[in-house]
């Protein structure tokens, strides 16, 4: 992965009669990683991936890809023309068309020769030799992906977006072909974004992610970051769960249900704090809370917790305290906790 961008949005807006889909998004893609687009559903990422891939014009703002304008007001360049590859969750394979032909589609310009030899080595990138004369309707669902990705780079494009490519596929076979399919398109030094609305598996698979809702950009960075020092609350929410409590700031301090926190640079007054539930540990020296209720989540329980009137949700690996037994709650030292000055 190298530091020249691929993709470039700057202050991109997209609105239909009655609602804005995506509102000033701006972000650099570099090329060579895997990048996640999160977002809940019809927060505008299936729109941009459109304006991406030149299916929709910008209204505002421009789209460059390596370095060239494809979209502004009034120019759009046609999406055979970006360099971009794009796989919708249904695939879209040709029905009257086998494997090898799906393939090859868009190689129609070369010689006949070079494109099956391009083909073949497609086919082979992807594991997926022994399908070349299989019809789409014969094919799993894992099968056609793998296809229909295949079909997508045949044309060595500069960018591959991926929309909720992995959503069709349940359980064990969704892991195992998602992560193969990855290590295919890293292997072949693809750059990749994918839209997506589960942050478990954004997570997990990206270099960077890119967090979206209502049409705005919220934050971009390593999952780490995004995770770890979320810029707002919206943006913490789009990858777990997370505990809000209100606080009171006063000379760079927050006074919470859960003690005192750091709050330099926030306005003296109102304000929030917010935590992952595994940052909230039982502690001899913490804060007095009454468990309120507790939930089996698989590796641990989730133990409902009021602290001086204040709801507080905290990870335990093992068997949680009775409903009305009092704990002592602390925050982790290691835990950074997001402070805001206005309420939600």
């Amino acid at each position: 992965m190298t530091d020249d961008p691929v993709l470039e949005l700057r202050d991109v807006v997209r609105a239909y009669p009655g609602r804005t889909a995506v509102d000033g998004a701006s972000f650099a893609l570099p090329s060579g990683g895997i990048t996640c687009l999160l977002g809940a559903s019809g927060c505008g990422k299936s729109t941009l991936l459109r304006l991406i891939a030149g299916l929709e014009s910008v209204d505002v703002g421009d789209i460059r890809i390596r370095g060239q304008t494809v979209s502004k007001p009034g120019k759009t360049a046609a999406p055979e023309h970006r360099g971009v590859g794009l796989v919708f969750q249904d695939n879209a394979l040709f029905p009257h068309l086998d494997v090898s032909a799906n393939v090859g589609f868009g190689l129609t310009g070369m010689a006949s020769d070079a494109r099956r030899a391009s083909v073949a080595a497609l086919l082979d990138r992807f594991h997926i030799s022994y399908l070349a004369a299989a019809w789409p309707h014969m094919l799993s669902g894992g099968e056609q992906q793998r296809v229909a990705i295949a079909r997508a780079l045949a044309r060595e494009p500069s960018l591959l977006l991926l929309d909720e490519p992995f959503s069709g596929l349940d359980g064990h076979l969704r892991g195992a072909v998602r992560d193969a399919l990855l290590a295919d398109l890293r292997a072949a030094g693809t750059t990749v974004l994918i839209v997506t609305h589960d942050p478990e598996e954004a997570m997990m698979i990206a270099d960077n992610l890119i967090l979206m809702a209502e049409g705005h950009i919220l934050q971009t960075g390593r999952p780490e970051d995004c995770y770890h020092r979320p810029a707002s609350i919206a943006a913490a929410r789009l990858l777990g769960d997370l505990v809000v409590i209100d606080a009171i700031v006063a000379n760079g301090m927050a006074d919470t249900a859960l003690g005192a926190v750091n709050a330099d640079g926030i306005t003296d007054g109102a304000a929030q704090l917010a935590v992952r539930p595994d940052a909230i540990v039982p502690s001899s020296t913490g804060v007095a809370a009454t468990v309120s209720g507790a939930r089996f989540a698989g590796r641990f329980y989730l133990v409902d917790a009021l602290a001086s009137d204040q709801q507080v949700t905290f990870q335990l690996r093992e068997k949680p305290p009775a409903t009305g037994e009092a704990v002592t709650l602390a925050l982790r030292s290691i835990c950074s906790p997001l402070v805001v000055g206005c309420r939600e």
